[in-house]
């Protein structure tokens, strides 16, 4: 079993603090790595738009590529942190490897959620129940796009209160499954271990730093909100030169060239304090501030 380090819940901040150093170090290399990322989730949604079933293979598709693009991200953000460079090349490494197998058990808690959750739903609320709140939610959607004022009967014909358990229940199933799989592919990658052991090592090692899990998501949260401003400003402008489409296709690539390199790179400093060593991140090369 793998040794937990205790880390005060100011590393929540040096982890995202790391992840923007990295990027300020090499902004190209790991933007372009966020933007082949974010042009495959492209692919999907285009496709739906031609063909349903197709469109839904290739979203499967890409779930199962997503352990293995991100597995590459912290390769990137590795090398980059060793003085190395990072290149695109870099999301494809980890498919050549021997770790497959382990990479996609990663996936079981996302699995296993989806099937229980959308048990609970029927058992819950009821197929009858479901249909009566499509059919509202139909109307509601008619009436919003008309002008209209919502009938407040319509919504107390809904079973509220088990609708809001229900959705408790999807907000704790969410919290769960980013402990268990925060820190499982590196742990993966660079620890060795196989995806079940990095996965209950994750849930330890986030359950024994739980402050500082809350404090990188709170200020993950101000951070990516501040940059979705400057990010949706920049998408407005396109969409009034080329229209509603290509404004939403410029917004969703700018924010994953940032998200993705943000997120790898926080996750790779949280993973080596809390279980690569307690190695801290290096103060000289952290930023003192957020930049916008």
């Amino acid at each position: 079993m793998s040794t937990i380090n205790k880390v005060p819940a100011g590393a929540g901040a040096e982890w995202l603090l790391g992840a923007f150093a990295l990027i300020r170090k090499a902004p190209l290399a790991l933007a372009s790595l966020g933007l082949v990322w974010g042009l495959l989730t492209l692919i999907p949604m285009q496709a739906m738009a031609l063909n349903v079933t197709l469109g839904l293979v290739l979203q499967f598709a890409l779930a199962l590529l997503g352990p293995f693009l991100f597995a590459g991200m912290l390769w990137a953000v590795r090398d980059l942190d060793e003085g190395k460079t990072a290149s695109p090349a870099h999301l494809l490494r980890e498919m050549r490897s021997d770790r497959a197998l382990d990479l996609l058990i990663t996936l079981l808690p996302q699995v296993a959620a989806i099937l229980v959750l959308g048990l609970l739903l029927i058992v819950m609320i009821g197929p009858s129940e479901l249909q009566h709140l499509a059919e509202v939610i139909a109307k509601l959607q008619e009436t919003a796009q008309a002008g209209g004022q919502p009938d407040p009967e319509l919504v107390r014909t809904l079973p509220v209160g088990r609708m809001l358990l229900w959705v408790l229940m999807l907000i704790a199933a969410a919290v769960v499954m980013s402990l268990v799989t925060f820190v499982a592919v590196p742990g993966i990658v660079f620890g060795g271990k196989g995806g079940l052991a990095a996965m209950q090592d994750s849930f330890r090692a986030c359950l024994h730093n739980l402050l500082a899990i809350l404090v990188f998501y709170v200020l993950l949260f101000i951070a990516l909100f501040a940059l979705s401003i400057g990010i949706q400003l920049l998408a407005m402008v396109v969409q009034l030169a080329a229209g509603p489409a290509a404004g939403m296709v410029v917004s969703n690539l700018l924010l994953m060239a940032v998200l993705m390199p943000v997120m790898a790179g926080s996750v790779y400093y949280a993973w080596r304090q809390m279980l690569g060593g307690g190695v801290a991140v290096d103060p000289a090369v952290m930023p003192t501030h957020f930049e916008a």
